[in-house]
C-alpha cells in the first residue's frame, strides 16, 4: 500500500519540485540578491502563519470528516472556521511583517497577506480531494499549480524583475487559480447531508494544532529571521537557495510516501487498534529511510557542483556543508513529522506537540543567535539541524508511550550501507571526472550513484523490486495498448 501511494502522489510532487527548482534558476538569475531574498521571507513568514492558522484543516478534516463521499455539512462548517481562523493569522502576519522587515514592511505585509488567502482557498479543495479519494484530480491539480506557479512569476520577472512584491503576487495568483477550480471539481461530488462532528469536536482536535504551530514557529523558520536580522537579505538568498535545493529532494520522497500513508494510519488505528497503526508506521519509517537517506548521502557528495551549476557566480557560499546539514535536518524533520507524528494525531493527543515543539523552537533561536553572527548561512544550517535532531527525539519519546513504534532495523542497516556506498560512489565519479565540465560531472556521479542505489535495493529488497518493476511493465502496457 505504502509503495502504491507513493507512485499515485510522487509524479505530482516531482512537478511541483521541479517547477520550484525552475523557478530558483530563473529568480537567481534575473532578480537582485536582496529582493529575492525578501521574496523567500514571504514564503517564510507566509508558511509559518500559514501553519499556525490553516493548516489545522487538513489534519482535523482527514481525521473526522471520513473519506469516499462526504457531506456539505462537514465541509460549510469546517470552511467557516478556517474563514475565522486566516483572518486572524491576516492580522498576525502584518504585525510579523512589521517586525521583520521594518523598511519595507507595507509592500511585505501586502505580500503575505495575498499568499496566506490563496494558500487557504486552495488548501482547502485539495483536502476535500484527498478525503474522497479522487487521487488523479489531486495529482492534476498539484501539477497545474507547478505550472502556474512558474509561468506567472516567471513572465512577472521579464516585465518587473527588481520588485519581489510583484513577483509574489504572481505566484501567490498561480496558487488561487488553481484553488477555484479545485473547490469546483470538489464540490460537484459532495452529497447533501450534516456534519459528521461538531464544532466543538472540530476545535478541541484543531486549536492544538494550531497552538503547536505558533509554539514551533522557530523549528524550522527561525534561522531565516535571524539571518535577516543578523546579516542581511542577500545572506538570505544564498541559504534560501542552498535549502531549497537541497530540501526537496527528501522532502519530495517523504510527502509522497505520507500522502497516502497518513489517511492509512488512521484508518488502521480506529478499524485495527494501536498495534496495527505502530506496525504500519514502522513499515513507513523503514520505507522513507530505504528511499531518504540515499538522497541525503547523494546531495552531500554533489551539492557544491549542483550548487555551481544552478546558481549564478554572485552567489558564493559554503555549499558542501550547507547541503549537507540541511539535507540532513530535512531527513529528521520528516522521520518526526510523518512517522511520530502520525501517532499522535492518530491518538487524537496533539497538544502532546507542544513539548517537542517547544524544544526544537529552543533550539533553533538559541543556536542561530549562537551561531549566524560569526558564521552567518552555516550558521543557519547547523541550527536547522540541530533543532531537527532535537525534534525528533523528544517526539520519538512522546509516541512512544503513547504506543510503540519498532524499528526497522534491518532496512535502517540496509539504508546505512546503501547510502554510503551511494556518496562514495557519487563522490569518487565527481573526482574522477575532475576538470571536466561541472554538468558532466553531475552526469557522471548522478549516473553512478544512482546504479548503485537500484542495483543496491534490488539485491537487499527483491521482493519490492520486483512489484515496482510489474507496475512499471503494467502501466507500460496500457498506455502502448491505449496508444
Amino acid at each position: 500500500m505504502l509503495l502504491r501511494s507513493t507512485l499515485i502522489y510522487g509524479p505530482a510532487i516531482l512537478l511541483t519540485r521541479l517547477s520550484a527548482l525552475l523557478f530558483l534558476v530563473l529568480a537567481t538569475r534575473i532578480v537582485d540578491p536582496a529582493e529575492y531574498g525578501l521574496l523567500t521571507l514571504v514564503v517564510t513568514v507566509g508558511e509559518m502563519t500559514d501553519t499556525a492558522f490553516a493548516n489545522w484543516l487538513r489534519v482535523s478534516l482527514l481525521r473526522l470528516g471520513g473519506k469516499g463521499e462526504i457531506a456539505s455539512g462537514s465541509l460549510v462548517r469546517a470552511g467557516r472556521m478556517v474563514l475565522a481562523t486566516t483572518a486572524i493569522g491576516l492580522v498576525v502576519s502584518v504585525a510579523a511583517s512589521a517586525a521583520i522587515v521594518p523598511e519595507r514592511w507595507g509592500e511585505f505585509s501586502i505580500a503575505v497577506c495575498t499568499y496566506l488567502l490563496a494558500s487557504a482557498i486552495a488548501r482547502y479543495a485539495l483536502t476535500v480531494l484527498q478525503m474522497q479519494q479522487r487521487h488523479t484530480a489531486y495529482s492534476f491539480l498539484e501539477f497545474l499549480r507547478a505550472v502556474l506557479q512558474l509561468a506567472l512569476p516567471a513572465a512577472t520577472m521579464l516585465v518587473e524583475h527588481n520588485s519581489f512584491l510583484a513577483i509574489s503576487i504572481a505566484s501567490s495568483l498561480g496558487m488561487l487559480v488553481t484553488g477555484v477550480i479545485a473547490n469546483i471539481i470538489a464540490w460537484r461530488q459532495v452529497i447533501k447531508g450534516p456534519p459528521k462532528f461538531t464544532q466543538r469536536e472540530f476545535l478541541a482536535l484543531g486549536l492544538p494544532i494550531i497552538a503547536i504551530a505558533v509554539v514551533g514557529f522557530g523549528l524550522t523558520n527561525a534561522e531565516r529571521v535571524m539571518l535577516k536580522l543578523y546579516q542581511n537579505a542577500g545572506a538570505v538568498a544564498i541559504f534560501a537557495s542552498a535549502y531549497a535545493l537541497a530540501r526537496q529532494p527528501v522532502d519530495m520522497i517523504a510527502n509522497a510516501i505520507n500522502m497516502g500513508a497518513f489517511p492509512e494510519t488512521v484508518s488502521r488505528f480506529d478499524e485495527k487498534g494501536p498495534a496495527a497503526a505502530g506496525t504500519f508506521l514502522s513499515q513507513f519509517m523503514g520505507l522513507t529511510f530505504t528511499l531518504a537517506l540515499p538522497v541525503v548521502a547523494m546531495l552531500s557528495a554533489i551539492g557544491s557542483d549542483l550548487a555551481a551549476l544552478v546558481l549564478p557566480k554572485a552567489y558564493i557560499g559554503p555549499y558542501t556543508l550547507l547541503f549537507t546539514t540541511i539535507a540532513i535536518g530535512a531527513f529528521l524533520t520528516n522521520l518526526a513529522d510523518f512517522v511520530y507524528g502520525s501517532m499522535v494525531h492518530a491518538h487524537k493527543r496533539p497538544l502532546l506537540f507542544i513539548i517537542s515543539k517547544l524544544f526544537g523552537t529552543a533550539a533553533n533561536i538559541g543556536l542561530a543567535m549562537l551561531l549566524i553572527p560569526s558564521m552567518a548561512e552555516a550558521g543557519a544550517a547547523f541550527s536547522l539541524m540541530g533543532a531537527a535532531a532535537i525534534n525528533l527525539v523528544i517526539s520519538a519519546v512522546i509516541s512512544e508511550r503513547l504506543t510503540p513504534i519498532a524499528l526497522p532495523w534491518r532496512a535502517i542497516g540496509a539504508a546505512a550501507l546503501v547510502s554510503a556506498c551511494v556518496w562514495g560512489t557519487a563522490y569518487g565519479a565527481k573526482t574522477l571526472a575532475g576538470d571536466a565540465p561541472v554538468l558532466v560531472r553531475l552526469m557522471v556521479a548522478g549516473t553512478a550513484g544512482g546504479a548503485v542505489f537500484l542495483v543496491l535495493n534490488a539485491a537487499l529488497n527483491p521482493q519490492a523490486a520486483r512489484q515496482v518493476f510489474t507496475k512499471a511493465k503494467a502501466m507500460i502496457g496500457r498506455r502502448t495498448a491505449i496508444g
